[in-house]
């Protein structure tokens, strides 16, 4: 077999499995950091700074709403530390799962990371299908656009379709859709400036 023709099969073998890429090297990563900016369909709009390290340190500045406002979560206790005026101020402990610092769509600090969102996408992948777009460009780099459908009726954490957009260098999700059963828009999340294996100051998680 001619050697351009078995790099064009291997080529596409990658590029059939874009999620499976993505959960793999989610599994190498070791940190990152991202201006996370969501907008949902109700008009509930989020611009966060967020930073998550290994083994699931998560740390969240918030810029649009509650300006100033921290939350760290420590994944060897299972809680996280608000601060709702700043680190130097006031500072609560609360579970992950606690109701005052959940988004509006249920969703925990502990499970906010990447790889919670792959994980999900997996999920709803074995109860229906998963399609693969025209690449596109994210703030100038070049995506693979994978649209997740579940079953009739199948949704995971309240999603039933997504539409994701891989960056084709990092296989890290810039871009993300969701949608619900009935086929409305739910929510978009752009995290297009994500920094893949930094370090982070010594006690940026433990202030």
């Amino acid at each position: 077999m001619p050697v351009w023709l078995i790099a064009l099969i291997a080529g596409d073998a990658v590029a059939a499995d874009p999620l499976a890429d993505a959960e793999a090297r989610f599994r190498t990563l070791e940190s990152y950091r991202v201006t996370l900016r969501s907008w949902a369909a109700d008009g509930h709009r989020q611009v966060i700074r967020y930073a998550w390290r290994r083994p699931g340190w998560v740390r969240m500045d918030f810029v649009e709403p509650h300006r100033g406002a921290v939350m760290i979560y420590d994944p060897v206790t299972g809680r996280v530390r608000l601060s709702p005026f700043g680190l130097k101020h006031m500072t609560l402990n609360l579970a992950a799962d606690n109701p005052v610092i959940c988004d509006p769509r249920g969703h925990s600090v502990d499970r906010s990371h990447v790889g919670a969102l792959l994980a999900d996408l997996a999920e709803l992948r074995i109860h229906g299908s998963l399609a693969l777009h025209a690449d596109a460009e994210v703030a100038s780099r070049r995506t693979l656009v994978v649209e997740i459908e579940g079953a009739a009726g199948i949704s995971v954490a309240g999603v039933h379709r997504c539409r994701i957009w891989f960056a084709q260098d990092t296989s890290f999700p810039m871009k993300v859709q969701s949608y619900g059963t009935h086929g409305k828009l739910i929510e978009t999340v752009d995290m297009s400036d994500a920094e893949l294996d930094i370090a982070f100051p010594e006690r940026f998680f433990t202030p």
